[in-house]
């Protein structure tokens, strides 16, 4: 098994109590959506099958894990920081109408203030937020995707309208 045959959804967070139970954080957006029959955890370089027999999703990004012959809390810390993935073929398959956050990589970013900006080169994402990286003047400009900076988005034309806090990109510029 190849990583480029998989895709990645998290990875183990820590162990619970003393029968193998492990706790799993999500990366991708909607783990209820995944079919989580087994997973591929990344060992020395290499994917290994793990069949999961018992799992509990929780509201917070994060589940509960029992996997075949991981019945003791010392073969379940041998997992700890494992990245988990899932076959290709397994993803969920989005709708054509459906838009995610991330699909804003690549958009122009427009600023109220500064005007024109520059692509969206990246997107970083953390528990809390999306965070766009931005090339200003050789300089990367990071700010939070959220609903306060946000004015607009053309999907059309492919462009995004954000109203920056004052001096922001200044901030960037002068180191």
């Amino acid at each position: 098994m190849k990583i480029e045959d998989c895709f990645y959804i998290g990875y183990i967070t820590k162990t619970k109590g003393l029968k193998g139970e492990v706790q799993v954080y999500f990366e991708y957006d909607e783990p209820a959506n995944l079919p989580l029959d087994s997973v591929f955890a990344e060992i020395n370089g290499k994917l290994v099958p793990f069949f999961i027999s018992t799992y509990k999703l929780q509201n917070n990004q994060t589940g509960n894990f029992y996997f075949d012959d991981i019945d003791t809390i010392e073969k379940a810390q041998t997992l700890i920081r494992k990245k988990l993935y899932l076959l290709n073929s397994l993803k969920p398959v989005r709708d054509d109408d459906e838009f995610l956050i991330t699909d804003l990589k690549g958009f122009m970013v427009h600023d109220q203030t500064v005007g024109e900006l520059g692509d969206i080169i990246e997107i970083h994402e953390y528990p809390q937020q999306f965070v766009a990286v931005v090339s200003y003047k050789f300089k990367e400009i990071m700010f939070p995707l959220n609903d306060d900076l946000i004015v607009e988005i053309d999907e059309e034309n492919g462009i995004l309208k954000v109203d920056l806090p004052e001096g922001l990109v200044d901030l960037y510029l002068e180191s």
